[in-house]
């Protein structure tokens, strides 16, 4: 039906009239989405904010008409859709060829986990440029010329090499960044983004926000923006919708939600929100203040000053097999004589852009990839001259919890049985003491207990995340390696979580390796801060004096990326002042400068050579 000037929604290019999407499960039918209505307008990006839940996705996906491969049925409402041709579809009784045509033509999406976006056994070049072959009618020379520009906004370095690899051969944040390239192929009229930035660290979720944002100026394209990140709302964001349970319970410009929310949910996730500058004057960590618990009480972590890891010219490289006889023909520089000390009870955090060697390193420590040279020791252990079950033995104090949980989660085994494998591996417990202290975990990562007899698929990115931290939390370790620990989880509970880990650190004097893109987030919880850039850390000290001043320029420009929660300090584009990043391969007889370093304050150390910044 053509759009008509009268019509109730027009200028909207999608508009979602009483959406209710219902899901068949063991236990009866449950409601995703409850009774939602908004519309999107060319050239506007509409934030849809929630808790993991609260059926952001599910509305997202009903618009693609995906809902239905996940077990959903969309129940009642309609889906008002405005083609390039001036025709209006109701996409919720669209034929399944019409959506074909849609999908990734029309309609882009950006799905929030890229490893379950990406198919494993084609390469990025073969799946970026499917979707141009098949609706823009290029040749195979045109698609892969504008693949090409499209890595190149992106900021992928190497992009040609890029196109002949496979999904696991890159980073988190850069199988992101080739979703999103895949999304944005054919200039789309909706661009559904579910957490775009999330696997990504500051500089390239700066610059991918003022990426999508100029897409939006120059094709008048929508875009439905969901996250759980309210600085990133802040900064993309013209209309906001609140949802909470399967309903809309607040909705407005990004001024009025900032400035004057009404409803006690959204004041609840402005609250929880981590803010760069928030420990301005404050040497230790201290937990957050969450909203409605006015009986919190905060202290600040001291920890000690007795080490328990030391790690000194950490060097980790990846050789490139090339040639007939697949022989090595260069190496990855993952890591680059790196060098560290984390003591009893504090926690070092390692920022830096992906693919800098951050989660490189924490998978060095546990001996998850082999390193080359360099000295680990563990509360006085070597970890890299154990043998195999010495190493065993010390992995009851290191755990890690990786960055995607649903690839560290097994798909067939309920999930208690999951967080009580490592206490069955390493302890004599009866089955009944094992399955109350994985009882008590769930509790501690706020999931019902009901949710023990779950499996992996049947929760959302963050709930996943919260099981990967009860499985790290089991064994008591003295160590845990934090990779992007809480970047799935949504503001309100990854306040809560961090506060967990904050309290657990206090009580059991845990040490962390914390991993993370998230400046603000880094700055609530870290003793000390190392600034990674092509593997080598490029600025190291107290969280204090590297946060209010910096000294480095690759530090200076990762403080200037973060986003702020204040839609009046917004950044534009031309505020981002990028270097491109080089390559970290070199040939075999490559001879990398030692880093050196000069004392700028106590402790507080900057690169002075081995810097190609």
């Amino acid at each position: 039906m053509p759009l008509t000037a009268v019509a109730d929604n027009s200028g909207a290019i999608a508009s979602i009239q009483k959406l209710q999407v219902t899901f068949a499960t063991r236990d009866g039918v449950v409601t995703g989405v409850e009774d939602v209505s908004f519309d999107i307008h060319a050239g506007e990006t509409v934030c849809v904010v929630g808790e993991s839940g609260s059926g952001k996705s599910v509305s997202s996906l009903s618009l693609m008409r995906l809902v239905e491969y996940g077990g959903g049925e969309i129940a009642r409402g309609q889906m008002l859709f405005n083609r390039r041709d001036g025709n209006q579809l109701d996409l919720a009784q669209a034929s399944q060829s019409a959506m074909r045509d849609i999908r990734g033509n029309e309609i882009g999406m950006i799905f929030q986990e890229p490893m379950t976006a990406l198919n494993p056994v084609f390469t990025i070049g073969r799946q970026l440029t499917e979707g141009m072959r098949a609706h823009l009618g290029l040749s195979k020379q045109a698609a892969i010329a504008h693949a090409l520009e499209l890595l190149k906004e992106l900021r992928i370095p190497e992009p040609e090499r890029r196109l002949q690899q496979y999904p696991h051969e890159l980073s988190g944040g850069m199988r992101q960044r080739v979703v999103i390239a895949m999304a944005m192929a054919c200039r789309p009229r909706l661009l559904i983004a579910d957490e775009p930035t999330t696997a990504l660290d500051v500089t390239i979720q700066a610059e991918i926000l003022a990426l999508m944002d100029r897409l939006k100026r120059e094709t008048g394209t929508a875009v439905m923006f969901i996250t759980h990140d309210m600085a990133v709302v802040a900064q993309v964001a013209d209309r906001v919708i609140v949802m909470f349970r399967g309903n809309k319970v607040e909705e407005g410009t990004v001024e009025q939600i900032f400035s004057s929310p009404e409803h006690p949910y959204t004041r609840a996730l402005l609250a929880a929100v981590p803010r760069l500058g928030d420990m301005r004057g404050k040497s230790l960590p201290e937990p957050m203040k969450l909203f409605g618990h006015t009986d919190q009480v905060i202290q600040s972590i001291a920890g000690t000053s007795e080490p328990l890891l030391t790690v000194k010219n950490l060097t980790t490289r990846f050789p490139v097999k090339g040639g007939f006889l697949r022989r090595t023909v260069a190496n990855v520089h993952a890591v680059e004589d790196v060098s560290f000390q984390i003591n009893k009870g504090q926690t070092l955090s390692l920022v830096g852009e992906s693919g800098c060697g951050k989660s490189s390193v924490g998978k060095s420590l546990l001996r998850l990839v082999e390193p080359m040279s360099g000295s680990v020791e563990l509360d006085g252990k070597d970890v890299l001259s154990m043998s195999g079950k010495e190493l065993r033995d010390t992995r009851r104090d290191m755990q890690m919890i990786f960055q995607d949980p649903f690839a560290s989660l097994n798909p067939q085994i309920k999930l208690a049985d999951q967080v009580s494998e490592p206490l069955i591996n390493y302890g004599s417990r009866s089955a009944d003491d094992i399955m109350e202290v994985v009882a008590g975990l769930f509790d501690r990562v706020e999931l019902p207990r009901s949710y023990m007899n779950r499996f992996p698929h049947e929760l959302s990115g963050g709930q996943r995340q919260r099981i990967a931290i009860a499985r790290a939390l089991a064994l008591r370790p003295t160590l845990i390696v934090a990779d992007e620990a809480v970047s799935a989880l949504d503001v309100s509970v990854q306040a809560q979580v961090l506060n967990l880990m904050m309290e657990l650190q206090a009580e059991l004097g845990l040490s962390y390796l914390f991993i993370s893109h998230d400046m603000a987030v880094v700055e609530r919880v870290s003793h000390h801060v190392g600034v990674m850039y092509l593997g080598r850390i490029v600025e190291i000290g107290p969280r204090r004096a590297v946060f209010e001043n910096p000294q480095h320029a690759y530090t200076q420009a990762l403080m200037e990326a973060v986003p702020v929660a204040d839609p009046a300090q917004r950044k534009s584009e031309s505020d981002l002042n990028f270097k491109p990043v080089p390559s970290p391969m070199h040939p075999t007889n490559y001879q990398p400068v030692p880093s050196l370093y000069k004392e700028v304050g106590p402790q507080h150390m900057v690169l002075v050579s081995g810097d190609e910044y």
